[in-house]
């Protein structure tokens, strides 16, 4: 009998990942399709980190790694954090993972008990709901608008913590928005968790050196909560890495301890080669990034130039990252032939069957009441995109 878990019918698929698998099983068929659905850069990985990884298997990094990650790989992350953050870590409270996601279903099965509550700002990441879900949490969504530039306040942070409250998730720079929480924002924000020892914050700061508007701001800058505070990151966005999987986090010991436990027994030690080709990264510093900010802020500004001039969507302007975020209500109950857009994810759709553009339907970002396009192509491709989004979306009337 085909009898698959509860906990597996409970959770829905990526709905970024099934907008990729659409667009590529498209382009197979031969149509012309243009992905913006997908939170990849579109660089190369450098030189001097493939190098790093090639010398790693020349030098036999093939053998298993102790469960957290290699004692030099962990001391790159704590000078990372050091000379990039000013945040003070010891070596045992980093765990090298396979990706930042899994540094977080990591940290969510480590501390979550069942009906234990978790706040998470919408528009969110596709996956945190699901996450707590898994951990048999319960997710208490608290909707951010494109007015407050889809940031969560703290009024509104205290409003929702109850007794039950266990823990708060949130992306700085933000995906999907784009949107960044400066200082004086966190700071707010961490007064108010102050006051509530027991919560834990999961601080995803995955897009950390894609920023627009200068220093990045860690929430774990509060000595005040430090000891509540999970910092999330890794080499993905950062340094053009997404499929050498290493993520990482800096936590207080007890969770570092608890996650390197539940890690032993799930995956055991992330890549070595990867890991090795990640310690070349942080070990270098920040300067490769740069090139890729430069370019994706100019593409963040060609796009924002473009999608203004098409009638009914609402923009914000992105800090961070390499997507925009439109409110496109103006759209929702309009119709073309036989495509009757009743939600984003509907409006996705339409453009994707009838533009061959793939975006995503902010439903799954918690906003349904917006669309997520990201950036990480060429000006060329965004060009056509938009000239495409622009022509289907006249039609709905």
């Amino acid at each position: 009998m085909e009898k698959v878990s509860e906990r597996l019918n409970r959770m829905a698929l990526s709905a970024t990942l099934a907008m990729t698998q659409k667009s590529r099983e498209l382009k197979s068929q031969g149509f012309d399709v243009i992905n913006l659905s997908i939170g990849e850069p579109d660089f190369d990985t450098p030189d001097h980190i493939k190098e790093a990884a090639k010398k790693a298997i020349d030098d036999n990094f093939t053998h298993y790694s102790p469960v957290p990650g290699y004692e030099s790989v962990k001391k790159a992350v704590v000078d990372k954090f050091k000379r990039e953050n000013n945040l003070v870590f010891d070596e045992n409270q980093i765990v090298v993972s396979a990706g930042a996601k899994h540094s977080i279903i990591n940290v969510f099965l480590s501390i979550i008990n069942p009906g234990d509550e978790v706040i998470i700002p919408a528009p969110y990441w596709v996956s945190y709901v699901d996450m707590v879900g898994l951990a048999e949490g319960i997710p208490v969504v608290v909707k951010c608008g494109i007015e407050s530039d889809f940031k969560m306040t703290p009024e509104q942070l205290e409003k929702h913590i109850t007794q039950k409250t266990r823990a708060i998730i949130y992306s700085s720079p933000s995906n999907p928005t784009g949107s960044l929480y400066s200082k004086d924002e966190l700071e707010g924000l961490a007064k108010v968790i102050q006051k509530h020892p027991n919560i834990i914050v999961l601080s995803d700061e995955i897009y950390e050196h894609i920023n627009f508007s200068g220093e990045h701001q860690s929430i774990a800058q509060f000595d005040y909560i430090k000891d509540q505070v999970v910092v999330i990151n890794g080499v993905s966005k950062g340094y053009a890495m997404t499929g050498w999987r290493i993520g990482y986090i800096g936590a207080p010991l007890w969770i570092a301890k608890a996650v390197t436990k539940l890690q032993g027994q799930f995956t055991s030690g992330a890549c070595t080669i990867a890991q090795k080709a990640a310690e070349a990264a942080l070990n270098a510093g920040s300067e490769s990034c740069l090139e890729m900010k430069k370019v994706f802020l100019k593409r963040r500004d060609l796009v924002l130039g473009l999608l203004k001039e098409i009638d009914g969507l609402k923009l914000n302007v992105p800090l961070g990252a390499f997507y925009v975020f439109p409110e496109v209500s103006h759209f929702l109950g309009k119709s073309y032939q036989n495509h009757i857009i009743n939600s984003s994810s509907d409006l996705a759709l339409y453009l994707l069957e009838t533009e061959y553009v793939a975006t995503v339907g902010g439903d799954a970002f918690g906003s349904p009441e917006c669309l997520r396009f990201s950036y990480a192509t060429s000006e060329d491709t965004l060009v056509e995109a938009i000239k495409r989004i622009k022509r289907a979306l006249e039609k709905l009337k």
